[in-house]
């Protein structure tokens, strides 16, 4: 199995085609699975997009999933982070508010979080992550398991706001409201009603379940 990009040391390559550069190719693939999904990603597509040959493309990334990985990456960079401040738990909402959006404008990006998350852009952020945790009094196996259950935790929740976006016509929404009559305590919470709670309202306050609501 060929390894993360992340996990490679890089040869040169000297027959690269100086108009083409690896920061083009993963800009363009970064348009290309917004329009089309990850399925839709081919080095072959993506060739035909930069105007060049699928040979071309393998002097600057040696697979498919180079590709994915660097575009996983350029999406991270979308992540602002902010100048640390005495509130470490509003640092930690302001990075994970920016993760979700960028996940939420890139919906195909949180089914590719289970490979090797090694690039420059996300390493920052959890750099960063972890600093506001540890200013917070986290340390040892408690910083590791905050930091994995906020990561699920934004991960899981573009996941399922995009899915429920996209599925959310008024057919849909008619259709799911007939069906969660038969379950009383769903149907009381609200649960798979998109028009009763407020997306940024819930998942703010499940920031607030893992963080506490304290301000020090």
């Amino acid at each position: 199995m060929t390894s993360s990009i992340w996990l490679r040391d890089e040869e040169p390559r000297r027959r690269r085609a100086p108009q083409l550069t690896r920061e083009r190719i993963v800009g363009e693939a970064v348009a290309l699975l917004d329009e089309d999904g990850v399925d839709g990603l081919t080095m072959r597509n993506l060739a035909r997009r930069l105007g060049v040959t699928s040979t071309a493309l393998y002097w600057h990334v040696a697979t498919k999933d180079d590709v994915l990985d660097l575009a996983v990456d350029q999406i991270f960079s979308e992540v602002p982070i902010p100048e640390p401040g005495q509130d470490w738990r509003a640092d930690v909402r302001t990075l994970v508010r920016g993760w979700r959006a960028a996940m939420l404008a890139h919906p195909w990006a949180p089914a590719l979080i289970g490979r090797p998350l090694l690039g420059p852009n996300v390493l920052a952020r959890t750099e960063f992550l972890q600093a506001a945790l540890v200013r917070g009094g986290r340390t040892g196996m408690d910083l590791a398991v905050t930091t994995r259950l906020l990561a699920n935790y934004v991960i899981g929740a573009a996941v399922t706001e995009a899915t429920w976006r996209r599925a959310s016509d008024a057919r849909a929404r008619a259709e799911t409201r007939r069906r969660i009559a038969a379950y009383p305590t769903l149907d009381a919470s609200g649960h798979l009603d998109a028009s009763r709670w407020d997306d940024d309202l819930l998942f703010d306050g499940g920031l607030d379940a893992i963080l506490g609501s304290g301000t020090h």
